[in-house]
């Protein structure tokens, strides 16, 4: 029993540690005031409240700009409020007995963190921005009264959960039953279609977090980049890629 007590008091400290650094590192931001009504990437769910309700929005919610590299929010940490990335690309990984693992890649338009936010409000996974970033910080209590008083938001929000789990579902087929081949074609794919929008586009992980989220090595990354690149598949240099052969490379998606 009490080893017990003194675990959960180790765990406690922990996270009151970092929710202080964390806070710390927030005050540094700069904070934009929000403006709900004339925003150009409104989320469906936003786009579903009335003026008075985003007038409300508006009271209680920030704009932040982030740089390359940055953490939203920490695994551990008390989570109060909702994030919503309006621009640039975001990270989500998992840590568990000093091990990390990279889960998905999140592009704006998009919400982060909502599951997390509503249930346990301690942070079950860290998100850092891959790129500069935007975002707007929202406070919980506001968004959950949208929710429990506007049935469409709700809906849109539901849409939205369901969605992100699809698309979990998708990547853990993916990564456990297709070879190193079919899983660097589903990223490389992934990233051309879903995030730069463009057969060129530079990698925004190293080749270590690239083998960390399919679930290979960073040898194995690179001699696969390799063997893509000698069959004119892709051509490489660094990070940079440029898709010589989508149609070949949906093949080995659907194949390999």
């Amino acid at each position: 029993m009490r080893y017990i007590s003194c675990v959960f008091v180790i765990k406690f400290i922990r996270v009151i540690y970092f929710a202080v650094i964390f806070s710390v590192f927030l005050k540094k931001k700069m904070y934009i005031p929000g403006d709900c009504k004339n925003c150009e990437i409104m989320s469906s769910a936003a786009k579903a409240l009335n003026v008075s309700e985003l007038e409300n929005l508006e009271q209680n919610c920030v704009n932040v700009k982030y740089v390359k590299g940055d953490t939203i929010f920490k695994q551990g940490i008390f989570s109060s409020n909702i994030v919503y990335l309006t621009a640039g690309v975001a990270m989500i990984r998992i840590e568990e007995d000093d091990k990390e693992q990279i889960i998905k890649f999140v592009k704006a338009p998009a919400y982060i963190g909502i599951p997390t936010t509503f249930k346990e409000r301690i942070n079950q996974y860290s998100a850092t921005v891959i790129s500069d970033a935007s975002l707007c910080i929202i406070n919980t209590n506001i968004f959950k009264n949208f929710i429990f008083n506007n049935g469409k938001f709700a809906y849109e929000i539901i849409i939205d959960l369901c969605k992100n789990e699809l698309e979990l579902f998708n990547q853990y087929v993916s990564k456990t039953q297709k070879n190193i081949n079919g899983r660097l074609a589903d990223t490389l794919l992934f990233f051309a279609n879903d995030i730069f929008e463009s057969d060129k586009f530079t990698i925004p992980v190293s080749r270590a977090d690239l083998g960390n989220y399919i679930h290979a090595t960073k040898e194995s990354i690179s001699r696969t980049f390799s063997e893509f690149a000698e069959e004119n598949i892709i051509k490489l240099s660094g990070k940079k890629i440029s898709i010589l052969n989508k149609e070949r490379l949906k093949e080995i998606s659907a194949f390999c």
